[in-house]
């Protein structure tokens, strides 16, 4: 999969133009969608894919360079779906819920987004980021790093903490929505990319999101005296995410139910 990205990322700027997204849309290749005056722009170039439901598959921004690239991209979407579900089914039972719970809540026509990010070296890199501190709105994220450049860091304790690279392995973010469903027993941890000053870096995350029909909120059994609902329910999360990210703030927080009204 890594091969592929790179050949991908090494394409002239006006083939990748052929693909570029339209001004509104996250499709495609690009940069930040564009909210608000003086937003701060992440030092990132990126494609975004709607990989699953297949019938929203939208070719007309699916490369064609490398030749393999698309049948690469689909086997690597039934590989990442299967995964996920083993790890959703882990992640209730460790609740003590029925293992198909998450898999349930998450709706019949779940979304897998996946996207490429190519970080560009930046001679003055203490000055930008490739991605500004955030948590995933997501139930799940799965990332293959850059085997040789890291940039990952993770937030702990208000200190930031670089994620080391293992080669050949996945990296699983919980996100936003399964701290929802969970009634926040899972958290989904706050992180950001730095850029390197002479290397570029190549990343490929994979999103998985529920139905945006569905409405997201604590798991019944998961809510008690001791743990009060600590989240209004919500619906098309993904949709209100970006507009928080780009403001700095979690959308998250937009959920949460303050501490004397849970009680």
């Amino acid at each position: 999969m890594e091969l592929d990205a790179d050949r991908a990322a090494q394409l002239p700027k006006e083939e990748k133009m052929i693909y570029a997204r339209e001004p509104n849309d996250m499709e495609g290749y690009g940069s930040d969608i564009i909210y608000f005056r003086d937003q701060k722009l992440d030092w990132t170039d990126r494609i975004y894919l709607k990989v699953q439901p297949e019938e929203q598959r939208n070719f007309k921004v699916w490369p064609e360079k490398p030749n393999d690239f698309r049948t690469t991209v689909i086997e690597y979407t039934e590989r990442l779906k299967l995964l996920n579900e083993v790890i959703l089914k882990g992640m209730a039972k460790s609740l003590n819920l029925e293992e198909y719970c998450l898999l349930k809540e998450c709706g019949d026509k779940d979304t897998m987004l996946l996207r490429f990010n190519y970080y560009p070296p930046c001679p003055m890199a203490d000055h930008v980021l490739g991605l500004k501190p955030h948590a995933d709105g997501s139930t799940v994220t799965y990332l293959l790093q850059d085997k040789e450049v890291d940039g990952l860091q993770v937030l702990k304790d208000n200190r930031w903490f670089k994620v080391p690279i293992i080669s050949d392995a996945l990296l699983i973010n919980v996100g936003d929505q399964v701290e929802i469903m969970s009634n926040g027993i899972f958290r989904s941890p706050i992180h950001r990319v730095v850029v390197n000053e002479e290397k570029d870096r190549l990343t490929i995350a994979m999103f998985f999101t529920p139905d945006s029909d569905k409405e997201i909120g604590p798991i019944e059994q998961l809510v008690n005296e001791s743990r009060p609902k600590s989240y209004t329910p919500v619906k098309n999360y993904t949709d209100i995410f970006f507009q928080y990210y780009q403001k700095g703030k979690r959308a998250i927080e937009a959920s949460k139910i303050p501490l004397c009204e849970a009680e």
